[in-house]
């Protein structure tokens, strides 16, 4: 059951980075940065690198290439510790 609550809010940090992309190109209201990163923050870190390295968002900023990637990496770290401790 957690697996699939942490998968859906992954797909939705996803959604949220390629939305804000759209919003990027056509002008529109942007998602402020900081929502951003404390969304990838908060167990978010796989969908905002998905959103970052596959649909190309946020890509050539360093706060969130290293952030994110940092993120996800201390993410798995304790995932894999809760699971094996």
């Amino acid at each position: 059951m957690l697996l699939w609550i942490w998968l859906g809010y992954n797909v939705l940090v996803m959604l949220v980075y390629g939305l804000d992309k759209i919003r990027a190109k056509r002008g529109w209201r942007r998602t402020p940065e900081a929502t951003l990163l404390w969304m990838a923050a908060l167990c978010g870190a796989a969908g905002a690198w998905v959103g970052i390295f596959v649909l190309r968002h946020k890509s050539r900023k360093p706060r969130f290439v290293v952030g994110v990637s940092l993120m996800l990496v201390a993410q798995i770290a304790l995932l894999l510790w809760w699971r094996f401790w």
